[in-house]
C-alpha cells in the first residue's frame, strides 16, 4: 500500500472492513479487532490512526511494531492466525501500520482470550461486539466444522417422524430391508446409525436433518422449516397478490412402492423421483413446484409430428433446481426465515436464507463447484435424486435450461444475509436499469 491509498482509506473513515487504533491498545484488544473482521469478510486494522482520522503514528519502531502483532495474534487469538503487516510512512516522522486479515479466512469462529475464557467476536458495522450463540453456531456452519441437520432436536422424539415416509426411504428409494413399523427399538437404531437421529444424554431424539426431511409437522420445533410463496400481478411486492401460500411439512414426497410384481424389476424406478408425478403426498419441494405450476403461464402447441407440446414461462426443470438447492443448502440456523418463492410478471425468484458456505463463490457454482452446508439433507435428496450425484445442477439446470429455453442468464446473488436466484421470464437487456434492487 503507498500513502495516496493510505490516505483514501482513512478518509473512508472506519467501517465493516477498517478499524482505526492508536497505537496503544493491549494485544488482547487487538486480538479481539483481528478476530472480528476474521469473523466477518476480512479487513484491516490501522495502527496510529486515531477514530477521527487523524494520524498519530506508531508509538514503536516498525519491527517492534510488527513483533508485537505477531505475538498478539499467536498467544491471544484462537485458532491462531498469521496477519499481514505493512507500513507507509505517512510523514518523514510519521509511520502507521498496517494489520491485514484475509476475506477467506477458514477456521471460523475466531475468538479472542478475555480473561480464562475465549470469546467470539463478530463485526457489527464498525464496532466489534461478542457473537450470540445463533451467530457463533452459524460461524462454524460456515467453516464447514459443525454441520447444522447433524445436531438433535430437543423435545422431539421418534413419534415426531413420519413412519411411512421413512419405510419409503428405506426400503424403495434405498432398497434395503427395514424393521417391522411397530419395532421402535430396531427403527432407533437404524435412525441413529444413519443420523436421521442422535442420542444426547441417553435419549434418542431426531436430528435437525431427520425432521426436516421426515418430520410431518417440522416446524413444531423448527419453526424456519418451510417456505413462503406469493404470486404477483407486476414486478414489485404487493400486499394485494394474486396467490399466497405458506407451505409447511416434510422436505421430501412419499412415492408409491415400485412394482415388484413377476415380470417387474425395482430397476425400474422413476429415472427421478423428484420429477415423478406419482407422488401420494407431496412433501414442500413438490408443494412448491405445485404452486409454481398453478401460477406461470403454458402454451401447447402440436409439432410437425402431430404431438402435443408444452412450453411453460420457465423450464421446470430449472425452478426445480433452485428450489431443491435452497432447501438442502440454506442455512437453518436462522430461525426467523422461510425460504422464499417469489413469481412476479416478469421473473421467478427464490431466496435462500444465509450466505454461500465457507469457499462457495457464484463463480463456482457456476462451474459445478460442490461443497454443502447440509451434508446429510443433501445425500439423503440424492437418494431421492433430486440432486445430482455430480454436481452440476446449477450449470446444467439452471444455467444451461435457461439459455435454451430463452436465451436468458439467471442471476446469482450472494446479499448479506440470503443468496437470490432470479430466473428472467424474457431476454432482459442489464443496461436498461429497471432489474429489481439487488439485480445481479
Amino acid at each position: 500500500m503507498n500513502r495516496t491509498e493510505l490516505a483514501e482509506l482513512i478518509r473512508n473513515g472506519e467501517n465493516s472492513g477498517a478499524e482505526f487504533k492508536r497505537d496503544d491498545l493491549t494485544p488482547r484488544s487487538l486480538a479481539k479487532e483481528m478476530a472480528a473482521l476474521l469473523n466477518l469478510e476480512g479487513g484491516r486494522i490501522l495502527l496510529g490512526v486515531e477514530a477521527d482520522g487523524s494520524v498519530s503514528g506508531l508509538a514503536r519502531e516498525p519491527g517492534k511494531s510488527e513483533e508485537w502483532v505477531m505475538e498478539a495474534a499467536r498467544t491471544h487469538l484462537r485458532p491462531s492466525a498469521t496477519p499481514f503487516w505493512e507500513t507507509v510512512s505517512w510523514t518523514d516522522s510519521t509511520t502507521v501500520g498496517i494489520v491485514s486479515v484475509p476475506a477467506d479466512a477458514p477456521d471460523k469462529p475466531y475468538k479472542y482470550k478475555r480473561g480464562s475464557a475465549w470469546v467470539t467476536q463478530i463485526r457489527a458495522g464498525t464496532t466489534s461486539r461478542d457473537a450470540t450463540d445463533e451467530e457463533e453456531a452459524r460461524l462454524y456452519m460456515q467453516s464447514g466444522r459443525l454441520q447444522y441437520d447433524r445436531k438433535p432436536v430437543p423435545g422431539a422424539g421418534l413419534e415426531d417422524l413420519d413412519m411411512r415416509r421413512l419405510v419409503n426411504y428405506f426400503r424403495d428409494m434405498r432398497r434395503q430391508s427395514c424393521p417391522a413399523a411397530h419395532d421402535h427399538a430396531a427403527w432407533t437404531r437404524l435412525l441413529v446409525n444413519t443420523e436421521l437421529m442422535q442420542v444426547d444424554r441417553g435419549r434418542a431424539m431426531p436430528s435437525a436433518g431427520g425432521l426436516l426431511l421426515f418430520g410431518p409437522r417440522p416446524q413444531r420445533h423448527l419453526p424456519q422449516a418451510g417456505i413462503s410463496a406469493a404470486a404477483y400481478t407486476g414486478t414489485e411486492k404487493d400486499y394485494d397478490a394474486r396467490a399466497r401460500a405458506t407451505l409447511r411439512g416434510p422436505a421430501v414426497s412419499l412415492y408409491p412402492a415400485p412394482n415388484t410384481e413377476p415380470g417387474h424389476l425395482q430397476s425400474e424406478l422413476p429415472a427421478s423421483f423428484s420429477q415423478a408425478d406419482n407422488a401420494v403426498e407431496d412433501g414442500i419441494i413438490g408443494q412448491a413446484m405445485d404452486f409454481v405450476r398453478r401460477n406461470i403461464e403454458i402454451e401447447a402447441s402440436i409439432d410437425s409430428g402431430g404431438r402435443r407440446v408444452e412450453r411453460w414461462d420457465y423450464p421446470i426443470e430449472a425452478v426445480r433446481e433452485a428450489i431443491v438447492n435452497a432447501v438442502a443448502h440454506r442455512d437453518y440456523t436462522i430461525s426467523v426465515m422461510d425460504i422464499e418463492l417469489s413469481i412476479y410478471s416478469d421473473r421467478l425468484e427464490i431466496i435462500s436464507p444465509g450466505r454461500l458456505p465457507n469457499t462457495v463463490t457464484v463463480e463456482k457454482m457456476r462451474a459445478g463447484y460442490r461443497a454443502s452446508r447440509n451434508e446429510l439433507i443433501k445425500e439423503v435428496l440424492r437418494d431421492y435424486r433430486y440432486v445430482e450425484a455430480t454436481g452440476l445442477g446449477v450449470p446444467r439446470k439452471i444455467v444451461a435450461s435457461m439459455a435454451a429455453h430463452n436465451g436468458t442468464d439467471p442471476d446469482l446473488v450472494e446479499e448479506e444475509s440470503r443468496f437470490v436466484v432470479r430466473l428472467w421470464k424474457h431476454r432482459h437487456d442489464p443496461t436498461a436499469g429497471d432489474r429489481p434492487a439487488g439485480a445481479a
